[in-house]
């Protein structure tokens, strides 16, 4: 990760940059060590085996994380009407920016469609649901081809394409480079560059695509649960302030495939495995817990409500 804030579901990890980010690598199968600590942008991989490769690193760097945590903590004292699981649904405006390279990367509507019905079922217990506002094509092979994160492509991307305000989700498509399934920025960004605000994913990770085993939209759910304010649940591994949510077990080592018995830690609970933010198959992948639903909620709140 970077030194900003973005999560992803990548296949490689990168460089971090002075934004916060957190990359999502996929171990080859059998592996399963973290690797270096991100301090901002996530990141998930595009192939299969592949999901370890965030862009950037597994994970934020823990003072790096207790910072944000003490940031965001302080900016919900300040606010006497925080959210709560109780407190009224949020609809987030969707914008869609599909890149392509002529006829390459074209997303038909039925797609988008599908994504985002993906999102409004993963999301579906945590008071935030989607809604699209818009789908525009950009015929552009620099963006297209190979886009990674921190580059002047990504840059120039965003700022001709964003729309909407803090509370607005932009999502990229393209055929990234590094084997990336996607990356996204941390809500606690978005003050200091709300420019590059939003989530970049593989298009070919998008629901009936060809990403074998990360086709089924859940790069999307697993990098928008960072644009949210979501730690890999593997943040930390067995000790520390994990990834700052109590129902979710302690892991050691991200999840590549989908194991039955997977338990790197000698706390309570086997590895979860099932958990949106973790590196398993989209197959694997169907639950986010009522504290992370918590945790997103405090983050909607001290950073884009």
């Amino acid at each position: 990760m970077s030194s900003s804030e973005r999560f992803g579901r990548a296949v490689k990890l990168g460089a971090v940059s002075a934004l916060s980010l957190v990359a999502l690598v996929v171990p080859a199968a059998g592996a399963g060590s973290a690797v270096a600590a991100p301090s901002g942008d996530c990141f998930t991989p595009a192939h299969a085996a592949d999901r370890g490769k965030d862009g950037h690193a597994d994970t934020v760097a823990p003072a790096e994380a207790a910072r944000i945590e003490a940031d965001m903590q302080s900016k919900l004292a300040g606010k006497r009407t925080a959210r709560t699981a109780q407190a009224a649904a949020v609809s987030i405006p969707v914008y869609f920016h599909v890149i392509t390279s002529g006829s390459t990367g074209n997303l038909p509507a039925s797609t988008i469609s599908k994504q985002i019905s993906v999102l409004n079922s993963a999301y579906a217990s945590s008071g935030f649901s989607f809604s699209l506002v818009s789908t525009d094509y950009t015929n552009n092979s620099t963006w297209y081809n190979g886009i990674t994160d921190g580059t002047s492509a990504e840059r120039n991307m965003k700022n001709a394409l964003r729309k909407g305000g803090k509370n607005a989700l932009n999502i990229y498509t393209a055929n990234l480079g590094d084997d990336l399934l996607g990356w996204a920025t941390f809500p606690s960004n978005y003050s200091s560059q709300p420019k590059l605000d939003g989530v970049v994913i593989l298009d070919e990770s998008l629901p009936g695509r060809s990403a074998t085993n990360y086709n089924e939209g859940d790069t999307a759910t697993h990098e928008v649960g960072h644009w949210m304010g979501l730690y890999h649940t593997f943040q930390g591994g067995c000790s520390g302030s994990g990834d700052y949510v109590s129902d979710t077990p302690a892991e050691a080592t991200a999840t590549s495939g989908c194991p039955t018995n997977k338990d790197t830690c000698t706390s309570t609970g086997k590895d979860p495995v099932h958990n949106f933010m973790d590196y398993s198959y989209d197959s694997c992948m169907y639950e986010f817990t009522a504290g992370q639903a918590t945790r997103m909620q405090n983050s909607w709140t001290a950073y884009r409500a």
